[in-house]
């Protein structure tokens, strides 16, 4: 059973990224360490005891549809209730409509939390942060008053509509409709698949936000416009009226995540108002998305968590052949090769939380730090950590969940034992809100076009903690200085990078992401050292002893430009042998 790692997130939040400069700002002066840990420890409670238990029995259940009723399974409605009443869909919103006001920072260690103890129930109330925040940065005034205090509440929850059977990745081949009704209101014609938690039984409405395209719109992505297309028309008092014209027309079979309900929707003459300006839907459904690039990221360290703690406890339990300590009578956490899965779960891990918390703290300081330059500074920061909070926490979570099949060995290919669910649920996070290849496009394109400021700045301040360590403690001297070697390798390759034509940097790209990430992984692991415990020490030592040295083979890798990829055509490259 879950248990939230509560000493670890807390080791995050005011070791590696030094969370409680946040408190010294005017924004979030409450917001500090000691209300932090309490908010972080009651949200603790209800993943373990609402949202864990229902984990395993909601994905064999999974949601239906029954008479175009979406049916999630038992237990979420009574779990969903607790999540709303306790205010944690709103954490981050604005108290202004009923939100917490809560850090990004706060708001993402819950998150992360609630995807260990239940990914599939998760993605609800994050799916409705998305939504808040992009209403109160795009929404005119009555929409912020309408649909924010639902949203916040949980009342209603928030589901975005892009993807089309023609359009995915690209979502500038979209094709439905939005033709203007002269009432300020406009028809929605179309439809919308792998459109997560589009309908429930959990919330008493659901708030869609849909790309569209009015009528003479420009080709491509700057011809789409966003729309609001509630399920319920709302009356004026806020209250439900009648139903619009949009349905679920099926459910998809999914490889994980049973428990979320996946909708194939048709919006057949549905009544919707225009978000933001016209033809600006994409720049608007990107708040939403970089919102949930980060949740996603989060999500992975949330199950990368949970499979840890599952395979540790197995390991600790399970009694096969002679090992080489306690007598040979030893579990299986005594073989070395069990004990390097493990290490590396931990690690990982631990690596994948700190980086997507820090995109989180540089977030929250582009809006709440003094000065206009300290926050173009932590904006511009925050943006170059998206990509690699989203891709390395999922690829972590990924890889760390397969790690956890592995350490069950036999038992973890059978389902009862419960580690195969967390291999299936999370390998969706490395393709949804931007493929993890698209994250190593937007690193290596957009992120470095500041002539790799952003990257500098994140390695120089790896650099100072390698050699400020490297003198210190004898224990961590070998972690500083794999540290200092990855630096030098991840700088030399920063520096290939904005020299090399745009193909050849996105042919190593994903190279490049990871060995930023593991850079930066190293960095926070030996400034959780720092304070001698005996844990964080092994562990930081660990991973610059078997992950800091893939640092110089990925940067060979990610130099090697696109060449090779291209030596044969298509046609032959995919010609039977």
């Amino acid at each position: 059973m879950y248990a939230a790692p509560l000493a670890d997130i807390k080791a995050t939040l005011e070791q590696m990224i030094e969370a409680g400069r946040l408190s010294q700002t005017e924004l979030f002066a409450d917001a500090t360490p000691e209300t932090v840990e309490a908010v972080v420890a009651e949200a603790a409670k209800l993943a373990e005891s609402a949202m864990a238990p229902i984990n395993h029995s909601g994905d064999q259940e999974g949601s239906r549809l029954e008479n175009g009723v979406v049916r999630t399974p038992t237990g979420y409605k009574e779990a969903y209730a607790q999540i709303a009443e306790g205010g944690w869909v709103g954490m981050a919103a604005d108290p202004e409509h009923g939100g917490m006001g809560l850090p990004i920072t706060v708001m993402s260690a819950v998150n992360e939390m609630m995807a260990s103890a239940n990914l599939s129930l998760s993605l609800c109330p994050l799916l409705s942060q998305g939504a808040i925040e992009a209403l109160e940065k795009h929404g005119t005034p009555e929409q912020k008053a309408l649909y924010l205090p639902k949203l916040i509440s949980g009342e209603w929850n928030g589901a975005m509509n892009l993807t089309e059977p023609q359009a995915g990745s690209d979502v500038g081949a979209l094709r439905t409709k939005a033709e203007p009704v002269g009432d300020g209101s406009y028809r929605i014609e179309g439809g919308k698949i792998w459109i997560s938690w589009g309908d429930n039984d959990c919330a008493s409405s659901t708030v869609h936000l849909v790309l569209a395209r009015l009528p003479g719109a420009p080709a491509g992505s700057r011809g789409i416009s966003l729309f609001v297309v509630p399920k319920f028309l709302p009356n004026a008092d806020g209250g439900l009226g009648e139903r619009n014209a949009l349905k679920v027309v099926s459910l998809d079979h999914k490889m994980g995540l049973h428990g979320s309900p996946t909708c194939v929707m048709a919006y057949e003459g549905a009544t919707g108002w225009l978000v933001g300006e016209e033809n600006k839907g994409l720049a608007c459904m990107f708040t939403m998305m970089n919102n949930a690039r980060l949740g996603v990221g989060i999500e992975g360290v949330g199950i990368a968590e949970m499979a840890t703690q599952k395979a540790m406890a197995f390991a600790m339990e399970r009694r096969q052949g002679k090992t080489p300590t306690q007598d040979g009578q030893g579990t299986i956490v005594e073989f070395a090769d069990v004990r390097r899965m493990l290490m590396d779960m931990a690690s990982l891990t631990q690596a994948a939380r700190a980086i997507a918390y820090a995109c989180a703290f540089q977030l929250d300081m582009a809006r709440a730090a003094p000065t206009a330059e300290a926050r173009a500074d932590a904006a511009a920061m925050g943006a170059f950590l998206t990509p690699l909070a989203k891709a390395f926490g999922t690829d972590v979570g990924i890889e760390v969940a397969q790690l956890g099949v592995q350490v069950h060995g036999g038992m973890g290919f059978i389902e009862e034992t419960g580690a195969a669910q967390y291999s299936r649920d999370v390998r969706v996070t490395a393709i949804y809100e931007g493929t993890n290849g698209i994250q190593a496009m937007d690193l290596v394109g957009r992120k470095l076009a500041d002539g790799g400021a952003a990257a500098e700045r994140a390695l120089g301040a790896a650099a100072e903690l390698a050699t400020a360590m490297a003198a210190g403690a004898a224990a961590l001297q070998g972690p500083a200085m794999a540290l200092a070697e990855a630096v030098g390798a991840a700088r030399e390759t920063t520096r290939w990078m904005l020299e090399a034509a745009p193909n050849d940097r996105a042919a190593g790209g994903v190279d490049y992401l990871r060995l930023l990430s593991l850079t930066f992984g190293g960095m926070y692991l030996l400034r959780a050292a720092k304070g001698g415990d005996p844990r964080r020490v092994a562990l930081a030592r660990s991973f610059a002893a078997r992950r800091l040295p893939e640092v110089k083979a990925l940067a060979v890798r990610a130099t090697q430009g696109a060449e090779d990829l291209y030596a044969l055509d298509a046609q032959t490259l995919s010609t039977v042998s």
